[in-house]
């Protein structure tokens, strides 16, 4: 077990569905992380390929100039999918409640997820299903800040420093491995923080959300 129950579970344990009924078109961190994510997505991805936008909202962030065989969303909103014009599809699903993605075997190129990675009950399942979904050599990208839901985030996340959340995330694509299961390669951490002059720190004048990423590749 990649997380023992106490590390897995919320502060509010009602039924998700009901947390994420009623849409929220917002973004949860500001331009400059969001800027840095489509500048990650325009490196990574390819154009022409399969998308899979795990846990999206009602906007992708994915390069407005490049064009995508495909693009699969989900999320836990009907109204915010429905309202991303990048998906060419998408489905409701809270996969707390089932991991199982209703995805074929090596479907896509890329698996992305932006700032939800943290609400993941049972991550191993899910970086399982990730990696079986994901054609051999494909990629999958976290992205995560420094924000969240806070009561809807799991333990393990809440109460770990930002260093603590690159492991975790880290742990979950090492999970992934087995006799018959070559799992990812050596996830790799992409870091940036803004960086204030000292006389703005001592101000206590707010900074711009930190921004992390961790990418890793399927093994053939």
């Amino acid at each position: 077990m990649l997380l023992p129950p106490d590390q897995r579970t919320k502060l509010d344990d009602t039924d998700d569905n009901l947390f994420y009924s009623a849409p929220r078109y917002v973004t949860h961190v500001d331009d400059g992380f969001i800027q840095q994510l489509t500048d990650l997505y325009r490196e990574r991805l390819k154009p022409n390929t399969r998308i899979f936008d795990m846990m999206s909202s009602w906007v992708s962030h994915l390069p407005d100039e490049m064009q995508f065989a495909h693009v699969e969303g989900h999320g836990m909103n009907e109204e915010e999918l429905a309202k991303n014009r990048r998906l060419n599809h998408y489905f409701v699903q809270n996969l707390n409640a089932n991991p199982k993605l209703p995805l074929p075997d090596a479907e896509f190129d890329a698996v992305v997820n932006c700032v939800s990675v943290q609400y993941l009950q049972h991550p191993d399942a899910i970086f399982a299903e990730i990696h079986r979904i994901l054609k051999p050599g494909g990629v999958a990208i976290m992205s995560f800040s420094n924000r969240m839901f806070y009561q809807k985030a799991i333990a393990a996340w809440r109460e770990g420093s930002e260093g603590d959340r690159v492991e975790l995330v880290k742990g979950y694509f090492d999970s992934v491995k087995g006799a018959n299961i070559p799992g990812f390669s050596k996830p790799e951490v992409i870091v940036r923080k803004p960086n204030l002059p000292s006389f703005m720190q001592m101000l206590r004048i707010p900074s711009g959300d930190p921004f992390y990423a961790v990418v890793a590749y399927r093994q053939s």
